[in-house]
């Protein structure tokens, strides 16, 4: 079974807000968050049971990335249902 992708281009004060709605959908596997040249900024995989607490790092390093790019791609990887 093959996985998807998906990219979504985004601003960067909406980046944060954009991640949450992805790991609140429940299908996604892992999130890449690349800048305006492609270039991977951030990567960091979802578990089954990774919630709460556990995110707060990758949110924090994702609000971190936003803070510096005005506009990036976020390119997530989904269980092909």
């Amino acid at each position: 079974m093959e996985d998807r992708y998906e990219e979504f281009k985004v601003a960067g004060e909406d980046v944060v807000k954009t991640v949450k709605k992805l790991i609140a959908e429940g299908n996604a596997r892992k999130i890449i968050i690349k800048n305006e040249k492609g270039d991977t900024l951030v990567e960091f995989p979802l578990t089954v049971g990774a919630i709460g607490a556990l995110l707060l790092p990758a949110l924090a390093a994702v609000g971190a990335v936003a803070a510096l790019v005005a506009n990036c791609t976020i390119v997530v990887e989904r269980k092909q249902k």
